[in-house]
């Protein structure tokens, strides 16, 4: 690798998207022999991917929480089946979970505002057949694999 090389993986880790007619005009070289840079670089391995560097959700005002939801107890899992149907058509409601012990339903909610997420709280407290709701507001992801976020 020489200046050249050094150049190109330097501006193409500022902007991947940067052309190829940029970049050679940055450097001072023909287009073609940016492209060839370029393809012996990924050739070699020291070009591996180009990513789209996504903000982290911690630099969004989004909020997010789980809600842990008891029904009366003449309320079954066929109910709770049925309920769950209502649950997916609103917005915010990423999924539902039927589980075991005191709590019924276990939802996760992502809302843009706090404001958001406290008119779908009061749409849960709608159900007649609700004995308790219980937030649980998320306060930091530390670890997400379905979504591949490292450790810190």
């Amino acid at each position: 690798m020489d200046k050249f090389d050094n150049q190109i993986i330097t501006l193409l880790q500022r902007d991947a998207r940067m052309s190829v007619s940029d970049i050679a005009r940055e450097v001072s070289l023909s287009r073609s022999a940016v492209t060839a840079r370029i393809k012996k670089l990924e050739q070699d391995n020291v070009i591996l991917g180009y990513h789209a560097q996504i903000a982290h959700p911690e630099h969004h005002n989004n909020v997010s929480a789980y809600f842990a939801l008891k029904f009366d107890m003449s309320a079954d899992l066929y109910s709770c089946e049925k309920y769950a149907e209502k649950l997916y058509r609103i917005r915010g409601v990423k999924w539902c979970h039927a589980i075991s012990g005191e709590t019924d339903l276990m939802i996760y909610v992502e809302a843009q505002s706090m404001t958001q997420l406290n008119a779908i709280r009061d749409e849960l407290q709608q159900n007649p057949q609700l004995r308790n709701l219980r937030t649980h507001t998320v306060l930091k992801e530390l670890f997400n694999t379905t979504k591949q976020t490292e450790l810190p």
